[in-house]
């Protein structure tokens, strides 16, 4: 999963989950200079330390939002939006923060330009003052290079994350920047929290230590570059839905190097005995590995996150999926026979890459309230708008798509065309981080 250029999000969240997120941003960037609101100075300066608390809040709320831990990840939306709001609430804090030497030094410059000089490069004239202007000046280099690396589309997996992780480094040094100021508690109360989220964030998530331990039971090829992968549960097992997603780690064994780093793949299918089975195609480093999983590897399975298939409504239903996005829609056709009509279109380039397409033919056959269309689009994007059905067969249906994301953004646009209204179209996104 990508950092950018998501599709829009819709769905049907209730309006507390809704906008939990955005709520959690705003209270992190207004408590702080309720807190610590400067009265009796001047506008500018005034100005300047309201923008570095409203910032500094903002930072904490968005090193909350990468935490991922299922039940804070239900209550603000899931894990997608958290995702979202945690790159907004980064890059909103970075311009307030980046205000904040320019201001000072715009109410400097009337005293005297030597002590705007002073705050903008630090080490023109020597003083215990430099420490502090010197912290200030990391923490925004620090967040500068964790926020162009989130936005560098082709920066590899390895690179990015140790180039992101600057971004809670800068946190830090900013709130060592206030403390070497002399202004106390609410350094203190920021850089421990800011600790606090980090260090949850390195242990419970990164290191592993919320998710549950499994072994690899079966992997199946299923198409060119995709496998089904079963992991059977060597503790209590995960209680997930069809069309939720996990995040696994595979570790490292006799016949296989694992990457140690957890990725996110939906659940394809759930087994009475509490086994997962996730479908995997190769698109990295990491997932072309995996095609060469073998039975008994030890995994780590953290989750399940999403609701992307949840409360559907009882009404006529019409699925996309694009390639491995099959695999929400094949984990509720696993489930049982459905209890509403159905239409379900499969896109796939190739017809080597066209995986589980026996099975969803037998399903199809099996169940008359399933009609599968089963597409092959070559190596371009397809023409979605030839591939629709009429506004008039759509009209009353709930749309849900699941695919790579530029064939979603066409797709959504096309559904508009033909009316669907936006709260019945249904994405599932597999291109965060």
């Amino acid at each position: 999963m990508s950092r950018a250029g998501l599709p829009p999000e819709p769905g049907r969240l209730a309006p507390v989950r809704a906008l939990a997120a955005p709520m959690v941003a705003l209270a992190g960037m207004l408590l702080p200079v309720a807190w610590a609101f400067p009265a009796g100075l001047p506008f500018l300066r005034a100005a300047g330390i309201v923008v570095a608390w409203a910032g500094g809040g903002l930072l904490l709320a968005s090193l909350l939002m990468m935490v991922r831990e299922v039940r804070l990840a239900a209550a603000l939306g899931g894990l997608e939006r958290m995702t979202r709001w945690h790159h907004y609430s980064g890059m909103a804090a970075y311009l307030l923060l980046l205000l904040h030497p320019l201001l000072l030094a715009a109410e400097a410059v009337r005293v005297t330009p030597a002590g705007a000089w002073q705050l903008l490069a630090p080490g023109l004239s020597p003083g215990a003052g430099d420490v502090a202007v010197w912290l200030g000046w990391a923490a925004l280099l620090c967040l500068m290079v964790g926020l162009a690396a989130t936005f560098s589309a082709g920066l590899a997996w390895r690179y990015w994350r140790w180039l992101h992780a600057l971004l809670g480094l800068g946190t830090v040094l900013g709130f060592a920047h206030v403390q070497w100021l002399g202004i106390g508690l609410g350094a203190v109360l920021g850089g421990v929290v800011a600790g606090v989220l980090l260090l949850w964030r390195l242990l419970r998530i990164d290191a592993g230590t919320a998710a549950r331990p499994a072994v690899v039971r079966a992997v199946r090829t299923v198409a060119e570059g995709t496998v089904e992968i079963t992991l059977a549960p060597l503790a209590r097992s995960l209680a997930v839905l069809p069309g939720q997603f996990v995040l696994v780690a595979f570790l490292s064994g006799p016949r296989y190097r694992g990457c140690g780093e957890f990725h996110p793949f939906t659940v394809s299918g759930h087994d009475p005995d509490g086994a997962l089975r996730i479908g995997v195609k190769a698109l990295g480093d990491c997932t072309r590995r995996m095609q060469s999983l073998v039975s008994g590897v030890a995994a780590r399975v953290h989750g399940p996150f999403g609701d992307f298939m949840a409360g559907r409504p009882e009404c006529p239903q019409f699925w996309v999926a694009g390639g491995i996005g099959i695999t929400p829609f094949l984990a509720v056709l696993r489930e049982g026979r459905l209890t509403q009509a159905v239409r379900l279109l499969y896109l796939f380039r190739g017809g080597r890459e066209a995986g589980w397409l026996d099975e969803l033919q037998a399903l199809a056959a099996a169940d008359p309230l399933l009609t599968l269309t089963v597409r092959e689009t070559g190596p371009r994007p397809p023409p979605v708008d030839a591939l629709l059905p009429e506004a008039a067969t759509l009209r009353g249906c709930a749309c849900y798509l699941c695919g790579p994301p530029g064939l979603l953004g066409a797709l959504e646009a096309a559904l508009r065309a033909r009316g669907v209204p936006a709260a019945e179209i249904h994405f599932e996104r597999f291109d965060f981080r």
